[in-house]
């Protein structure tokens, strides 16, 4: 994974590395392949994001492009400002083709970005800068084969990726802004293929910290899901009860994330209403209630219903088969049920959890033998993992995490041995399912915070 980032200051000088959100004004993705054969976006654009708590203006800035090796000549002009924590969208020239429009830009120019290597700067002025050491550059990228970057370029883009920031926490979690600055455009910043223009009509990022309290994505957004159809395998849905990314050639969730506290649990009684989910975008195939008929696995909830009882609403939220794997009975009844209670009974204990559970690989045993799917393609997975964050209640709870937080990870065969041991024998760290699966969890956690939670295999109490 190629990483980008934009500083105040340019290559020339040994720079002492931040780790840390940016404190001005930061360039938070460029996108070259606007309108090119494949592209995305009919459009080229750059990106700004405000990481600070104050609104910036942006008049007598501008926004500067040259080539790999070349001089600073294609200049847009800024005006108006950057909210606090919010984006501004500049929309750029276009190829020619492209299949969809950008949001409204805030400004519109009309430099013909590279789709490969080039060098973009953000300046506090409107004449042609000189390269990432001039004082009036406020921030500088190179990517691919630039000559030129903050300390080194970032990787080389394409028609259908951009260069984006990290996010606030040094991680790549949806809605925590794109602030990450250490002044190493090759350590800052990630190559994607999830295209997310943002303008100044987006929601400030992150949002206060009232709302981002028991979020059921407060965690981070694993795979970095969006909601943009063309990322059919990688699709963000948000929901009040849970937040899971879609999969729709595998035809069930990546994973589903939610928070569960005291206020959810309640008296409502199990609803059993299991059916296709309606909002799933026109034209994917919607997997039935009856579709695991037979198979031998069951309709294996993510997010559980005991989980959810609440009220009627939530409860049946559950039921939708964009909540569900299939899993083997042993699996999904014995172990995977035991592990369920134990982590309301915390909950009734005094502790929210943030919860994220998942499915990964192909192939399970079932009551009837070896499936690779059932019903109309649904994938079988061969093994079944959870991330549980246990807090005492409180409030600021991201903030509250530490090196000495509760995190309990397990990963268990999706077979009919599964129920041979109890749930604590499949404990495992974060870091060896995040080896399995590719995602990045607890993102929205400070990265020194990671690092030690992450790597540690729980060994506390089991019921």
């Amino acid at each position: 994974m190629c990483l980008v980032f934009f500083g105040a200051f340019g290559n020339i000088f040994i720079q002492p590395t931040k780790a840390a959100v940016g404190t001005n004004v930061v360039i938070s993705e460029i996108y070259g392949g606007g309108g090119n054969s494949g592209s995305s976006y009919k459009n080229d654009y750059i990106e700004l994001y405000n990481p600070t708590s104050s609104s910036v203006s942006l008049s007598g800035w501008s926004v500067q492009y040259a080539s790999s090796t070349g001089t600073f000549s294609s200049i847009t002009n800024l005006t108006g400002s950057i909210g606090a924590h919010q984006y501004y969208l500049i929309k750029e020239a276009s190829g020619g083709g492209g299949t969809a429009d950008l949001p409204t830009p805030d400004i519109t120019g009309t430099i013909n970005l590279s789709a490969s290597s080039g060098k973009v700067a953000l300046a506090n002025v409107t004449t042609a800068v000189s390269g990432s050491s001039n004082s009036n550059v406020v921030d500088f990228v190179g990517f691919g084969s630039a000559n030129d970057s903050e300390t080194s370029p970032a990787g080389t883009l394409s028609a259908t990726t951009s260069v984006e920031r990290k996010d606030n926490n040094g991680g790549t979690a949806q809605g925590q802004g794109n602030g990450w600055d250490t002044n190493n455009n090759a350590n800052d910043l990630v190559i994607t293929s999830s295209l997310v223009p943002q303008n100044s009509l987006s929601a400030a990022e992150p949002s206060t910290q009232a709302s981002i309290d028991n979020d059921n994505m407060g965690l981070g957004n694993p795979s970095g899901a969006t909601t943009n159809t063309a990322n059919s395998n990688n699709y963000l849905m948000v929901k009040p009860q849970y937040d899971l990314s879609y999969n729709n050639t595998k035809h069930e969730p990546n994973w589903v994330s939610w928070h569960v506290g005291s206020s959810d649990l309640g008296s409502t009684p199990r609803q059993d209403d299991f059916r296709s989910d309606t909002t799933l975008p026109a034209g994917w195939y919607r997997v039935t209630a009856s579709e695991f008929s037979g198979s031998g696995f069951d309709r294996g909830h993510m997010t559980p219903s005991g989980d959810r009882t609440s009220t009627v609403a939530n409860n049946s939220a559950t039921f939708l088969m964009t909540n569900m794997i299939p899993q083997a009975p042993q699996n999904n009844e014995v172990t995977w049920e035991s592990l369920e209670q134990y982590s309301r009974t915390l909950v009734t204990a005094g502790n929210e959890l943030y919860i994220i559970s998942g499915g990964y690989g192909s192939g399970g045993t079932g009551s009837n033998g070896y499936m690779t799917t059932v019903g109309n393609g649904v994938v079988v997975p061969a093994k079944t993992w959870k991330v549980i964050v246990v807090l005492p209640n409180g409030n600021n709870d991201i903030s509250r995490i530490t090196t000495s937080t509760r995190v309990i990870a397990v990963l268990m065969p999706n077979d009919q041995t599964t129920s041979s041991h109890p749930w604590s024998y499949y404990r495992a760290s974060v870091d060896t399912i995040e080896s399995l699966t590719g995602y990045d969890f607890l993102s929205s956690v400070p990265a020194s915070v990671q690092n030690t939670i992450e790597a540690t295999v729980d060994n506390g109490p089991a019921n």
